[in-house]
């Protein structure tokens, strides 16, 4: 399981330092493709074979669902693990998940986001306003 956040920065041929304790549960490669909300999403393999069957299980006669999963699959890429635990995210990931320098690294529980650190803050600082709120509303779901 993931959990915390970490901040590094990404050079400028896209490598990113992943925190060690996250990369201890990764194996020597992991899968990086768009993510919700602007960050990429970072898959253990077992963890992407996992969220591609489910994506296989959506009826492929919807468009909606045609091209969700063309967006997800398309630019997925297997990323491996230098000396230095840092993974090499191609620019039009990099791109997609509007990563320039500092970075926010979020553990989500069973995969990793990436975030460009202030839209992070962003993402997290509306988030956290209407935190008790959500909170309330979940049981109703």
């Amino acid at each position: 399981m993931f959990f915390s956040e970490y901040r590094h920065n990404i050079d400028a041929k896209g490598r990113l330092s992943i925190p060690s304790d996250m990369r201890n549960q990764c194996g020597d490669s992991v899968f990086v493709t768009k993510g919700h909300d602007g960050c990429l999403a970072v898959y253990t393999e077992e963890g992407w074979e996992e969220y591609y069957k489910e994506l296989l299980t959506l009826s492929k006669k919807k468009a909606k669902v045609r091209q969700y999963i063309r967006t997800i699959t398309a630019r997925v890429k297997k990323c491996d693990f230098d000396k230095l635990g840092r993974i090499n995210i191609p620019l039009v990931l990099r791109e997609a998940g509007h990563l320039v320098k500092e970075c926010s690294i979020i553990g989500v529980g069973d995969y990793i986001e990436i975030w460009d650190s202030q839209m992070w803050d962003d993402y997290y600082n509306e988030g956290i306003e209407s935190f008790d709120d959500i909170s309330e509303e979940l049981d109703d779901e």
